[in-house]
């Protein structure tokens, strides 16, 4: 068995910062890093499939998760519950594989905690008349759930500076590489 272990990059920031793009641009580049799926307990939005953008699971469900200590972090955001099941990332890590890991900041503050080497790094869009306008255009939230997201957006906003790095979405694969010349630095 090989000594080498991988590492786990937590890429974060507001919702609408297009987190998901530059992930899935990420992966079309670096085949070989690893992608955790993250669980929620809220519903798949239109063209979403289980396993793929998350694990959607029941509030039930989740929260024994949690009794049993099954997650590397999670958090409740807009009324539903996110996280992340730590058997997948230990297994990637343990096998030297590199694993993207998209939560969102309250989780990171856990996963920082408990994996200080973790690469992090924080994605926000280019300002916050961009993020309103990107929200807005996937027309998936009322419009309570969008005001709670822009207000949550300003919160999270200051957090970035417990990061690693900052890096400005203004284009999705222009973001995807320069976040693969920071983790490339790091092999």
């Amino acid at each position: 068995m090989s000594n080498n272990k991988g590492k786990l990059i937590v890429i974060s920031g507001p919702s609408g910062t297009g987190k998901g793009t530059v992930i899935s641009k990420i992966l079309k580049a670096k085949p070989e890093f690893a992608f955790s799926v993250s669980a929620t307990t809220r519903k798949p939005r239109p063209k979403e499939t289980h396993g793929v953008e998350y694990l959607f699971i029941p509030k039930k469900e989740f929260k024994e998760m949690i009794s049993n200590d099954e997650f590397l972090e999670y958090a409740e955001y807009v009324g539903e519950y996110y996280g992340t099941p730590s058997k997948y990332i230990k297994d990637c890590i343990n096998s030297g594989k590199t694993v993207l890991l998209d939560i969102e900041v309250q989780g990171a503050k856990q996963v920082m905690e408990r994996m200080p080497e973790a690469e992090t790094i924080f994605i926000t869009a280019p300002d916050m008349k961009e993020l309103e306008k990107r929200l807005r255009g996937r027309k998936t939230d009322s419009e309570e759930k969008l005001i709670a997201r822009l207000a949550r957006a300003r919160q999270e906003l200051k957090e970035k500076k417990h990061y690693k790095h900052t890096v400005i979405n203004d284009e999705a694969s222009r973001a995807a590489d320069e976040i693969i010349k920071i983790i490339d630095r790091k092999d």
